[in-house]
C-alpha cells in the first residue's frame, strides 16, 4: 500500500464571522513518525505502513440566504501531491454537486452556486478526489465530507389556524380555560433562538389572557353575562427570538361565544292582566295570553304557568304555549254572569330547569294578577233537566194531559216562553203541547204493541226573540193494557193414529200474546163448551203456558173420519181477561207398531188390502214402459214425414214466415198478407207444391168457393181444418188469428168512460160474482166509501 498525504484548506468567507464556527482541523508534521502496521503483504509479506494525511476534517459550515453579489466561498481542497503545475485535476460528487456546489478542478476551491434554505435541506453530504491528469489514476482516495447549513431567523411563527372557535359557560370564574392556541416556528430550535416562541394578546383585553409559554387562553374577569355581551374576539401573537426586539411574529383571531346557565328568573312585564269573557264561551275557549320575560335561551328560558290561587281557579285554567313561551288562559266552566261578574287569578311562571349553582339568587319565579270579567248576552231558554221521561198507558184517551216540560230565560229580562213539538220527529201528529205551559197531550190514539217508544223534540222559543231557542228531547214510553188476546203460538199439524189408545198425548201446544204484562205471561187452555165433553179428544193445561192434546178412545178409522176439528180456547190471567178460540186439524194417519206416521191421505184406502210393496213397484215398471214406448213411436212417426224439397228463404209463399224471425205483428205487412183474410172473394188456384218431394200424382183438390161466405172467423177455421186434415202439409204455416177480438164478455164492459152519465152511486156488488181474480175489485168498489174520514 501506497502512502499518501492529503492536503486540505479551509476558507471561510462570510457576512457575520462572529457566529461562523469551523472545526479546527488537527494539523500533523508532514515528518511526523509514522504508525506502523505489522502484517503479511499477499505477496511477499512485507511489513506495511500507514501515513496520516496532511489534513483531516468532519464537516463544513455554510450560511443559509446568502444574498450577496458572488458566489459563496465554501472552501479549498488541497493535497501535497499538488506542484501547482497543473498536472491534478479535483473532483467533487454527492448532494448537490455540480448544481449547488461547484470545484475549481485546478485549484480545488469549492463555491455555492445558489441561495440555501435551511429549511428546505440543512445536510448535504459530498465526495472529494483529486487525480492525475496524465494517467487518469487518483493521487488521494475518496474522502467524503459534510456540508451544513447554518440557520438564520428567516421564518415568522406560524399558527396551526387562521381562526379558532371556541366557547365558554357565562358567570365562569377568573383563569377558566377557555381554549389552548398553537403556533410553530420552521427555524433551527437548536441553534440560538430563532424558533423560541412567546404568546401575547394583542386584543380581547380586559376579558381574556394568555399563558406566554402553553398558549392556553383564560378568562380574566369575574361574571362575565351572556346577557350584557355574548360574542368576544381576541387576537393572539406568537413571536420568536424569545420575544425580544427583532424577532418574527404571527397572529390568529380566536372568536370566544358565552354560553347560556340559567342565572335570571322570569318575570312578568306587568303586575296585573284584564280580560273579559262572554258568559256563553264553551269550556276550551282562550280568553288571552300573558308572557313572562326570561333573558335565558333554549331550555334555560322554559317556563311553566300554573294558577296557584283565585276565586277563578276552578272556572278558569291556563296552559303553557311550548313555542312561545306564553300562559294561554282558557275557560274551565260554563260561566254565568248572573251568577258572577268578575273573577281573579293568581298566575305564576316558574322556570321548569332552574341551575342549583345561581339558587341564591333568588326565587326562579314569579307571580302576576288576572282579571277576568264575564259579559252578559242573550241566552235561549234553559230547560229544568237534561231530557224528559214521560209514561203513559195505551188505552189513554184523546186530549189528555201526560206531562209537562219547563224552560226559563236565564237573562235577567226573564222573557216569556212559548212551546212547540219538532214535527220532524212526531210526523203522525200524535202528541201535541200548549205553546203556554208546555203541557203535551195526545191527539190521536196509542198501540203500545205497533209503536212501545216515541222520542220527540220538544222546542222552548223565546217570544221577544224567536232567534232564542232551545230544543230537549222527550221519551214517551207506551204502558201496556191487556187488549189482546193470546193465540197460538204457530199453526200445527196434528195427526192421530188409527191404532192410538185412549190417553195418548198427540200434540203439545202454547200460545203468544202481543201484550207484556208486567207479571210475564200465563195461559190458560180449555175446550169450547160445546166440546167440553169431546169423545175423541181432550186436553189437559200443563200449567207451564203449554197444553197437551190427548186421545179418549182407542182406535180411529180414516174410512169413516179422516179429519177432526178440535176447538181450544185460550185465556190470559192479566186484567181485562181476553181470551181467543183456536181450532186444531187432527188427521187421521195410518202408523206403524211404533207410531211412525206412514199415510194420511184417504185416497190410499182405495188400494187393494192385500197388495204388497214389489207388487205396487212392477206396477210402477209397467207404466214407464209404456210411456217409452209411446215416445219411441211418436219419433218414428215423425222421421216418416216427407222433408222439403226448399227452405231458403227465398220461398215467399204467402203466409209462410221464417222461423227465426220474430216477425212484426200487425204492423208487419210484407211478412203476412192480411188482404186474403180480408177478402173472402179472394181465390188461390191449386199448385203442386214445391217444398216436398211428389212420391205419386195425386188429385189436386179445389176448395169450395167462399165469396158467398163473409164471415172471416168462418174463413179461418174452414182453412185451419183443411191444413189439419192435410197430411203432407208441412207445419211451415202456423197462422194467427188478426184482427178477430171474438164474442163480448160476459163481464161487459170494464171502462169508467161512461159512468158520469149515470145518476148516483154504481152498484159494484157483482163484482164478487166474478169469482177470486175480482175478490181486489170487490174489495175496492164494493164497500162503503171511507174517505169521509
Amino acid at each position: 500500500m501506497r502512502t499518501y498525504s492529503f492536503l486540505i484548506v479551509l476558507l471561510w468567507s462570510c457576512m457575520f464571522h462572529a457566529i461562523h464556527m469551523m472545526p479546527s482541523a488537527k494539523r500533523t508534521n508532514k515528518h511526523s513518525r509514522s504508525e506502523r502496521i505489522t502484517g503479511l503483504s499477499e505477496n511477499d509479506g512485507k511489513t506495511l505502513h500507514r501515513t496520516k494525511r496532511g489534513w483531516m476534517w468532519n464537516q463544513f459550515f455554510l450560511l443559509e440566504e446568502y444574498t450577496g453579489p458572488d458566489t459563496q466561498y465554501v472552501g479549498k481542497l488541497h493535497t501535497d501531491q499538488d506542484k501547482g503545475d497543473g498536472n491534478l485535476k479535483y473532483i467533487l460528487t454527492g448532494d448537490g454537486a455540480g448544481s449547488l456546489f461547484i470545484i475549481d478542478e485546478n485549484t480545488g476551491d469549492i463555491h455555492a452556486a445558489k441561495k440555501l434554505d435551511r429549511e428546505e435541506k440543512s445536510l448535504y453530504v459530498l465526495r472529494a478526489k483529486a487525480i492525475d491528469r496524465k494517467t487518469g489514476r487518483q493521487v488521494e482516495p475518496e474522502s467524503e465530507f459534510i456540508i451544513k447549513i447554518h440557520d438564520i431567523n428567516d421564518n415568522e411563527p406560524k399558527f396551526t389556524k387562521d381562526m379558532y372557535t371556541a366557547s365558554i359557560p357565562e358567570m365562569a370564574g377568573v383563569g377558566t380555560s377557555v381554549i389552548q392556541v398553537t403556533a410553530t416556528d420552521a427555524d433551527d430550535a437548536n441553534y440560538g433562538n430563532s424558533a423560541k416562541v412567546v404568546y401575547s394578546i394583542l386584543q380581547g383585553q380586559p376579558y381574556f389572557s394568555v399563558d406566554p409559554e402553553t398558549g392556553i387562553i383564560k378568562t380574566a374577569l369575574p361574571d362575565m353575562s351572556r346577557e350584557n355581551r355574548e360574542q368576544y374576539q381576541v387576537v393572539i401573537q406568537a413571536k420568536d427570538m424569545g420575544g425580544q426586539m427583532g424577532g418574527l411574529s404571527g397572529t390568529t383571531t380566536v372568536n370566544i361565544t358565552l354560553t347560556d346557565v340559567n342565572d335570571n328568573p322570569p318575570r312578568f312585564p306587568q303586575s296585573t292582566y284584564q280580560f273579559s269573557s262572554p258568559e256563553s264561551a264553551p269550556p276550551g275557549t282562550p280568553l288571552g295570553r300573558i308572557k313572562a320575560n326570561d333573558p335565558d335561551v333554549g331550555e334555560n328560558a322554559e317556563i311553566e304557568y300554573s294558577i296557584s290561587n283565585g276565586d277563578g281557579s276552578d272556572m278558569f285554567d291556563i296552559i303553557t304555549d311550548k313555542d312561545t313561551q306564553e300562559g294561554i288562559i282558557t275557560v274551565k266552566k260554563h260561566l254565568d254572569f248572573e251568577n258572577k261578574m268578575l273573577y281573579n287569578l293568581r298566575v305564576e311562571a316558574t322556570n321548569t330547569h332552574p341551575d342549583p349553582r345561581f339558587l341564591q339568587l333568588g326565587p326562579f319565579k314569579d307571580t302576576a294578577l288576572v282579571k277576568i270579567s264575564v259579559e252578559d248576552i242573550d241566552e235561549p231558554p234553559v230547560f229544568s233537566r237534561p231530557w224528559y221521561l214521560i209514561e203513559v198507558d195505551e188505552d189513554t184517551n184523546e186530549g189528555s194531559i201526560i206531562g209537562q216540560v219547563v224552560a226559563q230565560d236565564p237573562d235577567i229580562t226573564k222573557n216569556a216562553i212559548k212551546y212547540s213539538v219538532d214535527r220532524h220527529t212526531d210526523l203522525d201528529r200524535i202528541f201535541n203541547i200548549y205553546s203556554g205551559n208546555g203541557s203535551l197531550f195526545i191527539s190521536k190514539p196509542l198501540d203500545r204493541e205497533e209503536t212501545p217508544w216515541h222520542n220527540i223534540t220538544v222546542i222552548a222559543t223565546e217570544i221577544n226573540n224567536p232567534k232564542q231557542s232551545s230544543q230537549i228531547p222527550v221519551f214517551i214510553r207506551i204502558l201496556d193494557i191487556n187488549d189482546h188476546a193470546p193465540e197460538f203460538a204457530k199453526y200445527y199439524e196434528t195427526f192421530v193414529c188409527e191404532n192410538a189408545k185412549a190417553g195418548q198425548l198427540i200434540q203439545t201446544v202454547s200460545a203468544v200474546d202481543k201484550d207484556e204484562p208486567p207479571r210475564g205471561h200465563k195461559f190458560f187452555f180449555e175446550l169450547v163448551p160445546e166440546f167440553a165433553l169431546h169423545p175423541n179428544f181432550s186436553i189437559v193445561d200443563n200449567k207451564d203456558n203449554t197444553a197437551g192434546i190427548m186421545t179418549r178412545r182407542n182406535g180411529y178409522s180414516r174410512s169413516k173420519m179422516s179429519t177432526y176439528l178440535l176447538p181450544v180456547i185460550i185465556f190470559d190471567n192479566d186484567y181485562p181477561i181476553q181470551s181467543s178460540t183456536g181450532t186444531l186439524t187432527i188427521r187421521v194417519c195410518a202408523c206403524d207398531s211404533r207410531g211412525n206416521m206412514q199415510s194420511c191421505n184417504a185416497e190410499a184406502l182405495l188400494l187393494p188390502a192385500g197388495l204388497s210393496t214389489g207388487a205396487l213397484v212392477a206396477i210402477l215398471l209397467c207404466i214407464i214402459i209404456l210411456l217409452v214406448l209411446v215416445v219411441l213411436f211418436t219419433a218414428l212417426k215423425r222421421q216418416r214425414k216427407k222433408e222439403p224439397l226448399i227452405i231458403s228463404k227465398d220461398d215467399v209463399r204467402d203466409n209462410i214466415v221464417t222461423y227465426n224471425d220474430e216477425g212484426g205483428g200487425e204492423e208487419d205487412t210484407q211478412a203476412f198478407d192480411i188482404g186474403a183474410l180480408r177478402n173472402p172473394e179472394a181465390r188461390e188456384e191449386s199448385k203442386m207444391r214445391r217444398d216436398v218431394i211428389p212420391e205419386t200424382i195425386f188429385q189436386i183438390r179445389r176448395t169450395a168457393p167462399l165469396w158467398e161466405n163473409i164471415d172471416v172467423q168462418d174463413f179461418i177455421h174452414r182453412r185451419l181444418k183443411e191444413n189439419d186434415l192435410d197430411p203432407a202439409a208441412p207445419p211451415y204455416d202456423s197462422l194467427a188469428t188478426y184482427a178477430y177480438e171474438g164474442n163480448d164478455s160476459i163481464a161487459n164492459s170494464l171502462s169508467s168512460l161512461e159512468s158520469l152519465t149515470t145518476e148516483g152511486n154504481q152498484d159494484y156488488d157483482y163484482l164478487s160474482d166474478w169469482g177470486p181474480r175480482f175478490k181486489k175489485l170487490a174489495d175496492m168498489y164494493g164497500g162503503e166509501d171511507s174517505d169521509q174520514d
